[in-house]
């Protein structure tokens, strides 16, 4: 049978580093809690369940703390969790007939990340795979019976495990000052960190977030306009986020700028929304409708999928609940209208899975 290290970064999760534990910690043979700074109860809890508690300063590095944690493991495999996560009992069942039954050449493990409605986060879709379980020791071997070469890809098993992921509280502040760092280092952002900076941004930021982000997307553009080839995603990506900013600044030949490039170069429902919004704030509902429309049936979403569900669908019943007011000749028709759309975006639903 497989050994498993758990290995975890923790940082003032008192609230809920006990429950993550008795849900798991007699699955694993090793647990290796790593501190980054904790000035609350966090290690006096872990001290319950390991005496592998160890203290790493705080580098502005999620992926250093991770590395130093997998560093300490010496079991098979190693387990990565992160303190709001749950096992339920059904879930236990299966992570204990998979640690029965793994095969030694499988090397990740991935299992459903399921995040209830309730829960604010960034995630587009409630039930995601996500790689939970890594082997050690990699082994390479060869293949092919001629020209051989050695096999790179790892070999990955998407079991039926589900992670309930039930967050005490938003984290967005944090990871935005860490967004910060990470671009005015002045190093190559991967494609995914670029993407989940404008996801967050949309999902959860302020205005104040929004104007401190600007640098960040002009210069996505700026490369564009070098010849230094950013990827069509980033491009379509700071599009949108410049547009919001713009709006925030009541720059509105930029925002037009922005927003008419987009949908020239990649037409989706963020900025339709966007260009909704602007025209309800002039309180011109008619055309606020035909982008709404658009963001809602036109169009999908490249960041934030709720922008081309619930949030088009009720600022439709908004539009037309003021239309009602305005146009006593038609009012029981878009009284109608509104709610038919009211309704549309109380039942929409976030999708469960890509």
């Amino acid at each position: 049978m497989a050994t498993i290290s758990l290995c975890m970064i923790v940082k003032n999760e008192e609230s809920v580093l006990d429950r993550c534990l008795a849900s798991i910690a007699d699955l694993m043979d090793e647990i290796i809690i790593v501190d980054t700074g904790s000035d609350d109860r966090t290690k006096e809890i872990a001290g319950r369940y390991t005496d592998k508690i160890y203290d790493f300063p705080w580098q502005d590095d999620f992926s250093a703390a991770r590395n130093f944690s997998f560093s300490k493991a010496s079991k098979d495999y190693i387990y990565a969790a992160d303190a709001d996560e749950v096992l339920d009992p059904e879930n236990h069942r299966r992570f204990a007939l998979l640690k029965q039954s793994l095969l030694p050449e499988i090397e990740i493990v991935q299992m459903k990340y399921i995040t209830p409605d309730q829960y604010n986060t960034v995630i587009n879709i409630r039930n995601e795979y996500r790689p939970k379980l890594y082997k050690r020791l990699r082994e390479f071997c060869w293949c092919d019976p001629i020209h051989e070469t050695v096999r790179i890809q790892p070999v990955v098993f998407d079991s039926e495990i589900e992670i309930l992921h039930l967050p005490v509280s938003n984290h967005s502040k944090r990871d935005f000052g860490l967004f910060l760092r990470a671009f005015g280092q002045g190093q190559p952002i991967s494609d995914k960190l670029h993407a989940m900076y404008a996801k967050e941004l949309l999902i959860t930021g302020s205005e104040e977030d929004f104007v401190q982000a600007q640098p960040v997307f002009v210069k996505t553009l700026q490369q564009e306009d070098d010849r230094d080839t950013p990827s069509q995603e980033r491009i379509a990506q700071a599009l949108c986020i410049l547009s919001r900013c713009m709006r925030i600044r009541q720059n509105t030949a930029g925002f037009f700028k922005y927003a008419l490039r987009a949908m020239a170069y990649h037409p989706c429902s963020e900025i339709c929304c966007e260009l909704g919004d602007y025209f309800s704030e002039i309180q011109d509902y008619e055309e606020a409708v035909r982008w709404y429309r658009c963001a809602a049936e036109e169009t999908s979403a490249i960041l934030h999928v709720r922008t081309g569900g619930d949030v088009p669908l009720g600022r439709l019943g908004d539009c037309y609940e003021r239309l009602a007011a305005a146009d006593a000749g038609q009012a029981e028709e878009f009284k109608d209208l509104s709610r038919q759309y009211y309704q549309a975006a109380l039942a929409w639903k976030m999708p469960e899975e890509d």
